[in-house]
Parts: C-alpha cells; sequence; structure tokens
C-alpha cells in the first residue's frame, strides 16, 4: 500500500472552493494558513502536456501559487491506481521526461 507521502515534491491534486478550480501541482509547502504548489489548472494539463512533448514555444506552464486553507476543499496525492495513470506518471510516458524536470525548466539541461 503507498503511503500518503506530503512532503515537498509531492505530486497533489487541489480540489478549491469559492470558486470551485481544480489544480495539478508539485507540493512545496503545507501550513496552516495555506498550501503553496508548483502548479497548473487541471484543465490545461493535457494541453501543457502536449506542448512539453512537442517542444513548442512554452504559453503554458507551471507557475508557484499559493491558496489559503479556507479554499481548500480537498487534497489528493497524485498516484496510480491499477491500470489509471497519475498525471505525473502519464506527463513521464508522453513527454520523455518527469514532471520534476519540467518544473525546473525545459532547457535547464541542454544550457
Amino acid at each position: 500500500m503507498a503511503s500518503f507521502d506530503l512532503n515537498a515534491g509531492a505530486p497533489v491534486v487541489l480540489y478549491l472552493r469559492e470558486p470551485k478550480e481544480k489544480i495539478w501541482g508539485l507540493l512545496l509547502s503545507m501550513t496552516p494558513a495555506g498550501i503553496a504548489v508548483r502548479g497548473i489548472d487541471l484543465n490545461v494539463f493535457d494541453d501543457w502536456m502536449r506542448q512539453e512533448a512537442r517542444r513548442e514555444e512554452v504559453l503554458l506552464g507551471l507557475l508557484t501559487l499559493f491558496y489559503p486553507m479556507h479554499r481548500v476543499e480537498r487534497l489528493e496525492r497524485d498516484e496510480s491506481v491499477g491500470p489509471v495513470q497519475s498525471f505525473a506518471d502519464r506527463f513521464a510516458s508522453e513527454v520523455g521526461r518527469t514532471v520534476d524536470e519540467a518544473a525546473r525548466g525545459r532547457f535547464a539541461d541542454e544550457s
């Protein structure tokens, strides 16, 4: 059974209220005040993944975001379950590099 590891760098999905949003990201910190992630709205995750796979001009990307705890409805660790891949695993399969590498910047390893 997988542990519910919520250390910095863990891939997570945030469900927010007022307004309702779903955010995928890499956890930066979690305090009583709120949650900070390096993330992107789940509605554009696939577009970002395709952009990264094609190495197109950067129009979408991960942002450093903070959400106050009163907006957080639920927090889930992004993990694969049976044949259903996590967002992070799908990204790695489609793009050929990890979300950690993408979060550091597309061309960081090419300079």
